[in-house]
């Protein structure tokens, strides 16, 4: 039973003379083979544009050109075969031999039709492949002679069947997914019996371009023919389920947002059903609030105008909750909300003492404060810096403050930042934006006159999105801040009744504009006597009971902090000695859970086994008789120590040798000590010859960690001096100072650190600048006990009083 033929047509006909592709028609059948005679003779010849046609597919052309209407005619008139060739290019109007590719199809005219508006179109089927052996002419029509082409014998036959099976396979996905193809075409394949014409069925209808389905054509092996298809169709399957799955997500978005739409829609319907209206419920709970509240006028006109906005919105636009969030931002600020200060200054500096040991000047800073601001009653609040190495309490002294004085209390960790919308914020255009961390601490807060403690202001960084720094003159600038700008808001802040206090560890690192709008106090280091007294007040209670012991249950005596300070810590602060108190608190703790011990009294001699050993030793001055050896005293970020310069001489030739990590201007200090020792070598009976004839070695100790600064300099004259004349320098003294090539005494800093490391070390005399003199006198009389000051203002001096 013969199945039978099937004809599909997605577009009537195909313009011979325009550059767009259309869909083939196809009938089912087999390739047809001319013979000879049947070719003996010249054929005429149509040029096609944009398209090849292939055996047994029937194409519809409208004929455009005169000479292809000439020689559809003559066909017509004879045996209806044509020669079909395409054209290399399209835009050649009068195509000639070298214009046409070489192979082409002997075509069939099935029917020749003259359309109402005078056009020719004409139904050709492809017969037979066809190589164009000449052109035998070219007016009025193109004509040549052609001789026939066969397909190469199938060497494997299971091969080929398999490659045409996937290409049929992929060719029917491709149908159901292309838009422009009816879901029969998959049927006329299904009916195509013949291989041959099934190839050329689906070569004639893939999307190729006319390079590619000429090479189709020219193909003599069926089998590459078939592989060639498998590749083409596989790419544009790809592109079909590509844009299929674009198309699908597209379509379901859409469809999400008409579903969100007109559920939307049926919920507002419900709600006005009910009496009930949220946009109108926000709009009158915004007006209540705003009628209670005490702001600035030029802040409810603003809050006016925007609330007059929200009430045109739609409620399903995303720019209404961003309206929403500001005016409630704008509601939540308290612009005139206040806290009363508490006026009683012995209560606020008994809680200070309290709170915290020591810190005598910024207690007294505070206090002063608080004294002016209860007799006038208004006043701009200052601008503190505190300024001094980690874990002193700079950030804690903040909290206590803000207790005393019975104020909100923030901080803002500044560490770090580096763009400037964290403190003037975004303006509210942007997705997402919100208000600068000033403006959102002060909603925090509830008030306009907490304590702001601006955490590690030395440590702020910049980058490409601005610089805080910068953005933070505004903020601490009494003569500014009453009119802070913040982006998100738009409006006018004012901050000047907030105490703001900083906090930083390093002073240079602040940008000197920043720096001058504040008023530095420093805070040094604790002295080991203020550590012993912070342990037993502070410390000792609050690890205690944060490992739920008692105070009968542990016991630590006086000798047993002082040899945990000496031995286990060195820093400026007491955030180590808090940890090593921690660390015994958890070995007591222990010993009374196992049920070892019911308390636990902590002596010097148990600190190995509850802290392991010990990892400093006390700084103790070693009596060093060897002339030479001078002792100074240096300022590090953890306090301050003794510093032993050494001086050695030896035959050579002069030179000068430094070690022991020094800096620049370390190394300075040393060649200015030298040049001075050489022009006073006749005061101090030292030969001048003697420089020339010696080399010197000058060192410092504990070589890993690096020196520098130019207090040292008064200390390595002495250790040179000593070592030239052969006099030691007198046992228990210490100094400090820079010199000149003139012999002058300058001061230097740090004086309370290197005084308290000099007591430690059981220094008993101290050689300082006479212009160190008023750094001394801000030092408490107990910690200079035992400790005999000399105030020189000559190098002379010095070596007066240092040398046996």
């Amino acid at each position: 039973m013969n199945k039978p033929k099937i004809k599909i047509s997605a577009h009537p006909s195909f313009d011979e003379g325009d550059g767009e592709m259309l869909p083939f028609i196809a009938l089912d059948g087999n390739e047809e083979s001319l013979n000879a005679s049947q070719l003996a003779e010249s054929l005429p010849i149509l040029a096609l544009k944009n398209t090849v046609l292939f055996p047994s597919n029937v194409l519809p052309i409208t004929i455009g050109r005169d000479r292809s209407i000439r020689a559809i005619e003559k066909s017509h008139g004879g045996d209806k075969l044509i020669a079909v060739f395409s054209q290399k290019d399209t835009k050649v109007e009068d195509p000639g031999d070298e214009d046409l590719f070489r192979f082409g199809t002997v075509a069939k005219l099935i029917r020749m039709l003259k359309m109402p508006d005078g056009s020719t179109t004409a139904i050709l089927r492809g017969v037979q492949r066809v190589e164009r052996v000449s052109m035998t002419g070219t007016e009025p029509i193109l004509e040549g002679e052609v001789r026939p082409l066969d397909h190469d014998e199938i060497s494997d036959q299971m091969t080929f069947e398999a490659t045409v099976a996937s290409v049929l396979d992929h060719a029917k996905k491709a149908i159901e997914l292309s838009p422009n193809l009816p879901s029969e075409a998959a049927m006329v394949l299904d009916n195509i019996e013949d291989r041959s014409f099934l190839l050329n069925f689906i070569a004639g209808n893939l999307n190729m371009n006319v390079e590619q389905k000429q090479g189709v054509l020219e193909e003599n092996s069926l089998e590459a023919k078939a592989t060639s298809l498998l590749g083409q169709i596989q790419k544009e399957l790809q592109f079909l389920e590509l844009r299929d799955q674009i198309e699908n997500k597209t379509r379901g978005d859409i469809e999400k947002q008409q579903r969100n739409y007109y559920l939307n829609q049926q919920m507002k319907a419900i709600q006005e059903e009910l009496g009930q209206n949220p946009q109108k419920d926000d709009v009158d709970r915004l007006n209540k609030r705003a009628k209670e509240k005490d702001w600035p006028e030029t802040v409810a006109k603003v809050f006016e105008r925007e609330l007059d906005r929200l009430k045109r919105m739609n409620p399903q636009v995303a720019e209404f909750s961003v309206q929403l969030s500001y005016l409630e931002t704008l509601l939540d600020l308290p612009w005139n909300e206040t806290t009363a200060d508490d006026f009683d200054l012995q209560k606020v500096e008994k809680v200070l003492d309290d709170d915290h040991y020591g810190l005598e000047k910024i207690k007294d800073r505070i206090l002063s404060h608080l004294a002016v601001l209860k007799l006038k009653g208004d006043m701009k609040a200052p601008i503190l810096l505190l300024l001094g190495p980690p874990g002193v309490g700079k950030t804690s002294l903040g909290k206590s403050v803000a207790r005393a004085l019975g104020r909100k209390y923030i901080r803002i960790s500044l560490g770090g930042l580096h763009d400037e919308s964290e403190i003037r914020g975004h303006r509210k255009t942007y997705i997402g934006a919100m208000p600068g961390r000033i403006v959102q601490s002060l909603k925090k807060a509830g008030t306009s006159n907490p304590v702001f403690i601006l955490d590690e202001i030395d440590k702020v960084g910049n980058s490409h999105r601005g610089d805080p720094s910068s953005a933070l003159l505004e903020v601490l600038d009494p003569e500014q801040n009453d009119s802070f700008h913040d982006n998100y808001l738009d409006v006018d802040v004012d901050l000047s009744k907030v105490l703001f206090i900083a906090t930083a560890n390093n002073i240079n690192s602040i940008q000197p504009a920043l720096r001058d709008r504040m008023e530095i106090i420093s805070v040094s280091g604790y002295s080991e006597e203020e550590k012993l007294e912070i342990a037993k007040r502070h410390l000792l209670s609050k690890q205690r009971k944060e490992h739920g012991l008692k105070a009968s249950q542990v016991k630590i005596p006086i000798a047993t902090l002082r040899a945990i300070i000496s031995n286990y810590t060195r820093e400026s602060g007491v955030r180590n000695l808090d940890r090593r108190l921690a660390g015994i608190m958890r070995y007591v703790a222990k010993q009374i859970a196992m049920e070892k011990a019911t308390s636990v009294n902590v002596t010097a001699d148990l600190l190995h086994e509850a802290l392991g050993p010990r990892p400093f030793e006390s700084e103790k001055y070693e009596d060093a008789k060897v002339p030479g050896v001078a002792i100074g005293l240096a300022w590090t970020s953890v306090g301050g120590s003794i510093l032993f310069i050494e001086a050695r001489t030896h035959p050579g030739n002069g030179k000068m040798q430094q070690t022991g990590s020094l800096g620049d201007v370390m190394k300075e200090s040393a060649l200015t000590a030298l040049t001075y020792l050489k022009s006073k070598a006749g005061d101090l009976d030292i030969e001048l010859e003697r420089f020339a004839k010696t080399d010197i070695h000058l060192h410092v100790p504990e070589g890993a960690t690096p020196k520098d600064g130019p207090s040292a300099g008064i200390t390595m004259l002495t250790a040179l001096a000593s070592a030239f004349t052969g006099r030691s320098v007198k046992p228990n003294v210490a100094m400090t100072g820079e010199i000149t090539l003139r012999g002058k005494v300058l001061p230097v800093g740090g004086i309370k650190e290197k005084l308290l490391a000099a007591r430690r070390a059981g220094m008993k005399e101290i050689i300082l600048s006479s212009a160190n003199r008023k750094h001394v006198s801000e030092i408490e009389e107990r910690y200079l006990k035992q400790l005999k000051i000399h105030y020189v203002d000559r190098m002379d001096e010095v070596l007066e009083l240092a040398l046996v």
